[in-house]
């Protein structure tokens, strides 16, 4: 099974850091969404063709593990990474690289669930995500 992975440049506005010029913990969890938006672009899972389908697709897990500030004026990467499960759950990996020397920044996880448009947890991969895993082999 090949590995599911897309990469996104992340630009640091200056409302992202604080006055040592570090970016604010709390940005991470935007650009783990920036990841999972180009991700869905790449691979035709996106939030919108969630909506299409009947569904909604919450966080319900998230974790981030920084190893060493980002700066104002940086340009780092986030690569993130499918983890297939059979359970009805999509889950990611994040990590965050400098682009100068490709030094680990952060990692980080995140694993969302579906609900129908009525809000109930749907406990069963729904058709669509069946279609889209054996698209790619999962």
């Amino acid at each position: 099974m090949m590995e599911l992975k897309a990469s996104k440049e992340i630009e640091i506005r200056f409302s992202e850091v604080d006055m040592m010029q570090v970016v604010w913990h709390g940005a991470y969890a935007l650009y783990f969404e920036d990841a999972r938006e180009a991700f869905g672009a790449k691979y035709g899972l996106s939030y919108m063709g969630y909506l299409d389908h009947g569904y909604f697709a919450p966080i319900v897990e998230q974790t981030i593990h920084y190893k060493k500030p980002i700066r104002y004026g940086m340009k780092p990467r986030i690569d993130i990474i499918y983890r297939p499960t059979e359970a009805a759950k999509i889950v990611f990996d994040y990590e965050i690289y400098d682009t100068e020397d490709e030094s680990l920044i952060a990692t980080g996880h995140s694993v969302q669930v579906f609900m129908d448009m009525k809000y109930n947890l749907v406990w069963e991969n729904p058709e669509f995500y069946l279609e889209w895993k054996r698209k790619y082999d999962i």
